[in-house]
């Protein structure tokens, strides 16, 4: 493969729906151009994208991958991300180094979850698009429902480009709009005239294109009302200012297995999609965060962003990156500038899918990896140390999915730290909690299959064997009322005795921790003891007397006592503090303080009553609803975090998947008293277990 400047590269991340045949698009993509000798089917365990063994024992993408295709003196980048909910992580990454995207929609299943979901991606980030209509061979397919699904959804700037022609049931050939030509599939170097049946739709389509373009220009405009046709340079320059800009968004379609549609998608895509060069200025920042304009193309200082990480047990830590400026070479030496470090770029790689392919140098724009970088991680930017710049980093979703894991033995726990370390830096949506208070380790991912693939690649990758529960729920107790109680702790037998002697008042404060206070006249209890006695209480607040969680919310005060001049120590004193606590904390109207959390949930607005049905059975209060456009609502609630613990999963089968959340801890309330009588009584069976 030849160096590619920034004026030949285009880099197209693949979105939708997951099962709508993203990686098929691109293995046909492969296979066309020559860049693989067979068409990949992850079924099979021949694909050049999904290859990972999860990936092909689930039938489905987990990660992002990249393959670059040549065609006609450009390269194309097709970036391949996840469409299942739980990998958006994996999404994220390759969406953050697309320019432009090619959102897949199966003919059969029309827009569903996935595809919204890129829609709203595409919207967002401002990106060029196609849309493809996949497996347009399969049965019950339907290019016009299809069609009309997308158009229905997200407005008239979708307009096909192509539609298929049908004897019967089966697909034969297309229609190209723009030429009002037929290609049959059997032979495709000579165009026909269009069918008679689809006349009068592509005319309908053609009018589309038509007032579409006229819609980019000025003069445009004025020749299309006035009924005059355009000339093929204008319908050029109309498609390719509205294809930039986002008011056209061509449809085409095609069959990936069928290697149908593929030759004029690539075409489509090198016709009309901006290269990265088309740029021209991107923003970054200077480390004291000053902005700086960076120009994309091979003149300017080199600068790259790690955008994922893979750690292989064989060759190491491999950064993959997109070459945002200048030129990135061999045995260069580069800084890290958020780690103020300098890395040595020891050897630079193309990637295709499990295939790395070396090369010299890495121009604007391209998309490479190396390995072996000793400070790197995803985010950072590699730049010159005469110019350092940052960009911005790349938002990853918050898992929201808790489950607590403990190793299965002495030999799994040795090694699950380390293991867990490493997914972390290649899977920015895991996260760990290590609670100190239930001694828990709790880790976080997208979704139930997340977690199962976690799992799964411990276990495969690193032989560590894994278990797993529902995390605890960290309730807290208090007191409601006051009370002083006794604590006298005295021991004898034989040498030196114990000698240690309170009174202590209980009441309830503001506070959640303990506060300590002593009012003791006329040294009945000497103050080198007071520390002591605190000491003690605070031992015994870790462990509440209702069902053994951490007491907060409490005042206690040492208002007097009596010592022993010989037998008296700060261990007797502690002792006899515990022994006030155990005496007086259960007469203080001990109560059990469940955890609040403040939730937020975008939902499409049809699914409002639902969430705020469900809601409300999980003893929610609703906060606020706010409109975030015309289709998308913004629940704010309060919820006890019990009863958010499968979340994540039960929204996305309130919402076919289109509900996210976070939620955070807001503070303790009084738990009612069902839920307090049912949390003690298990407390209770476990300690006795």
């Amino acid at each position: 493969m030849r160096d590619y400047l920034a004026s030949e590269v285009r880099n197209i991340v693949l979105m939708g729906h997951s099962g709508s045949g993203k990686s098929s698009v691109v293995e046909a993509a492969l296979y066309f151009t020559k860049a693989t000798d067979r068409l990949g089917k992850t079924s099979e365990g021949t694909s050049v994208m999904d290859n990972d063994a999860e990936e092909i024992r689930r039938g489905l993408s987990i990660y992002t991958s990249i393959a670059p295709v040549e065609w006609k003196e450009c390269k194309i980048n097709f970036i391949d991300t996840p469409g299942y909910l739980d990998y958006e992580g994996e999404a994220q990454a390759g969406i953050a180094v697309g320019d432009n995207a090619l959102i897949v929609v199966g003919a059969k299943d029309g827009v569903e979850s996935g595809t919204e979901k890129a829609w709203k991606t595409i919207t967002r980030r401002h990106l060029p698009t196609i849309f493809f209509i996949n497996k347009i061979d399969e049965e019950h397919a339907s290019f016009d429902k299809t069609y009309q699904d997308l158009r229905d959804h997200f407005g008239k700037t979708v307009i096909p480009f192509e539609v298929p022609i049908m004897e019967g049931d089966k697909v034969v050939g297309s229609v190209n709009i723009l030429r009002r030509k037929a290609w049959y599939y059997d032979d495709r170097t000579t165009p026909k005239e269009v069918p008679p049946a689809l006349s009068d739709i592509v005319e309908e389509y053609y009018s589309q294109i038509a007032e579409a373009i006229a819609m980019t220009d000025d003069d445009l405009m004025e020749k299309f009302f006035s009924g005059e046709s355009f000339d093929e340079n204008e319908v050029a320059k109309g498609l390719r200012i509205g294809v930039r800009n986002g008011d056209i968004r061509p449809v085409y379609c095609g069959s990936a297995v069928q290697c149908t549609g593929i030759e004029r998608l690539l075409d489509l895509i090198r016709e009309y999609f901006p290269t990265y060069a088309e740029k021209g200025l991107i923003e970054a920042q200077d480390p004291q965060g000053n902005p700086v304009m960076m120009e994309t193309n091979e003149q300017e200082a080199f600068s790259a962003q790690v955008f994922k990480t893979i750690v292989d047990p064989f060759v190491g830590k491999i950064s993959l990156l997109k070459v945002l400026t200048g030129v990135m070479s061999t045995d260069a030496q580069v800084l890290n500038v958020q780690k103020d470090k300098m890395e040595k770029l020891n050897q630079i790689y193309i990637v295709k899918g499990k295939h790395q392919i070396a090369v010299g140098k890495l121009f604007t724009g391209d998309i490479g990896a190396v390995v072996k970088l000793q400070s790197t991680d995803t985010n950072d930017t590699l730049a010159t140390r005469a110019k350092p710049v940052v960009y911005p980093p790349i938002e990853f979703p918050r898992p929201m999915l808790g489950v607590a894991i403990w190793p299965k033995t002495k030999a799994d726990e040795d090694k699950m730290s380390f293991a867990l370390q490493r997914m972390c830096e290649e899977d920015p949506s895991i996260r760990l909690d290590k609670n100190t208070e239930t001694h828990e380790t709790v880790l976080y991912g997208m979704g139930v299959q997340h977690i199962d693939v976690i799992l799964s690649k411990l276990k495969s990758k690193y032989k560590v064997e894994i278990e797993t529960s529902e995390p605890k729920v960290q309730y807290r107790e208090t007191i409601r009322g006051t009370v002083t109680a006794e604590g006298k702790h005295k021991k004898q037998s034989g040498g030196a005795g114990q000698y240690g002697h309170c009174f202590i008042k209980f009441e309830p404060c503001d506070s959640e921790e303990m506060v300590f206070e002593e009012t003791v006249f006329g040294g009945a209890v000497p103050k080198q003891y007071f520390p002591a006695v605190e000491a003690g209480l605070r031992e015994c607040m870790e462990k509440g007397v209702l069902a053994g969680y951490k007491v907060v919310g409490v005042k206690a005060t040492l208002t007097d006592g009596s010592y022993h001049e010989v037998d008296s120590k700060e261990i007797a004193f502690k002792a006899a503090a515990r022994l006030a606590y155990k005496a007086g904390m259960p007469k203080a109207k001990p109560i059990l303080l469940e955890p609040i959390g403040k939730v937020e949930v975008l939902i499409p607005e049809e699914y409002t009553g639902t969430i705020i049905g469900d809601f409300n059975k999980r003893r929610g209060i609703i906060l606020g609803m706010d409109l975030v456009d015309e289709k998308e609502q913004k629940i704010t609630a309060e919820v006890p975090m019990a009863e958010m613990q499968k979340y994540a999963t039960e929204l996305r089968s309130m919402t076919q998947g289109r509900g996210s959340f976070v939620i955070e801890f807001d503070r303790y309330e009084p738990a009612p008293q069902p839920v307090a009588e049912k949390v003690i009584r298990e407390a209770n069976l476990s300690d006795d277990d």
